[in-house]
């Protein structure tokens, strides 16, 4: 079956209509050499130098109108779809354009002469069919080819079909060296795919980025509702009052949890959301209170000049605070929480502290919050420590800011 495989294989049919489209596309060019030539053969000595100059001439034509942008589309466009998926590099230099056009040109060139046979070989089997019963195999008025009639000429349209497959095997080697010129002049160079690598590796970073933040703003906002819901359903006839808050309390959770998902969703299909930047220290007061209708007593002491730290400082931080407020109202419960930011001239310090309370077996060890904090810290290049320290549970993390941000 290997040897079989050109004609079998729908590479060789793909690669032949590529071959097509280049003799295609020579028809124009070679109108143009049927012109030039007559028009030449009065300013030379002999037809043969009128026939090479003309040839010149197209040659000419064929690279000048290689170099036009709409053609390096074509040609980068039938390359992927009928030769294979090749990376194409942008087109910024003439040195690109120029390897581009050698591609076209050798296409087109190629191309007609396949394009030639391939239109020869059915005619030549049609011509041999009838010749077995007519006994004439070509003639044009002027000259004629004449053969046995019958069976003494029934070899004449089988050597036409051996052609064919013939030159199937043809277009399958042809195409394959196409494939390969193609991939060393229209593949990107060596700088494009370092640029392209870096382009992914940012846009992997941006998205796992913007997973901490669903994960910490959705995890904020549940573990608030599924305290208050609890309350609500215990105070439901006894305290209307209460259940009202802790509803009130559920809806702005829900409400903001539903904002961050639908700004991240956004950045995740639009690569841009239209929707406010995201929130940093400056709304640590609004944090603090919606944990507050938790049942969590929580106290906040910021010192320092918000406004001067860096955006993606005081976010990043922000996030910390909050998935640290998470943390102790999902495992230590409705327990006092301490907040405390220290804004210096060069470094941010905060920290969160609250104790263990009943839960404290089930204080998480290296979870994705833990893990999120902590790579959010890095990425500052700052650290963070998280663990028991007595009887509490005490986070903090430290960043430099300043210069670094500047």
């Amino acid at each position: 079956m290997r040897v079989l495989r050109p004609v079998l294989s729908g590479v060789t049919y793909r690669r032949w209509a590529y071959l097509i489209l280049g003799g295609a596309i020579s028809v124009p060019y070679l109108l143009f050499a049927a012109v030039a030539v007559p028009a030449l053969t009065p300013f030379v000595t002999s037809g043969g130098w009128a026939s090479a100059l003309g040839a010149g001439a197209t040659v000419v034509v064929l690279g000048a109108t290689s170099l036009l942008p709409a053609v390096r589309v074509l040609e980068v466009a039938a390359v992927r779809e009928l030769l294979g998926e090749v990376a194409a590099g942008a087109a910024v230099s003439w040195w690109v354009r120029v390897r581009c056009s050698v591609v076209f040109v050798v296409h087109v060139g190629v191309g007609a002469v396949v394009s030639a046979v391939t239109l020869a070989v059915p005619v030549g089997f049609g011509f041999a069919v009838g010749a077995v019963f007519s006994g004439e195999l070509v003639d044009n008025g002027t000259h004629s080819v004449t053969v046995p009639k019958g069976w003494a000429s029934a070899w004449l349209p089988a050597v036409f079909v051996v052609a064919f497959v013939l030159l199937s095997y043809v277009v399958w080697g042809v195409g394959g060296l196409l494939r390969r010129l193609a991939a060393a002049l229209l593949g990107m160079s060596a700088a494009e795919r370092i640029a392209q690598l870096e382009r992914r590796a940012e846009q992997l970073a941006e998205r796992t980025r913007l997973a901490r933040e669903l994960h910490d703003s959705v995890g904020h906002a549940l573990s608030v509702v599924t305290v208050q819901a609890g309350a609500a359903r215990r105070t439901l006839r006894s305290d209307p009052g209460f259940t009202e808050q802790a509803l009130t309390a559920i809806e702005e959770s829900a409400r903001t949890a539903l904002g961050d998902l639908d700004h991240v969703l956004g950045l995740l299909r639009d690569g841009a959301s239209a929707r406010n930047p995201q929130p940093g220290l400056a709304e640590l007061g609004a944090l603090v209170e919606a944990t507050r209708l938790a049942g969590a007593a929580v106290s906040a002491d910021v010192r320092g000049e918000v406004g001067a730290v860096p955006a993606v400082v005081s976010r990043e931080v922000y996030r910390i605070v909050q998935e640290c407020l998470t943390n102790a109202v999902r495992y230590a419960g409705k327990v006092p929480v301490t907040v405390a930011v220290s804004i210096g001239p060069g470094e941010l310090c905060a920290k969160v502290v609250n104790p263990l309370g009943p839960a404290r077996a089930s204080r998480p060890r290296g979870g994705r919050g833990l893990r999120g904090m902590a790579e959010r810290a890095e990425l500052l290049g700052g650290k963070l420590s998280a663990g028991p320290a007595g009887d509490r549970w005490e986070v903090v993390v430290t960043v430099p800011w300043g210069q670094r941000w500047t």
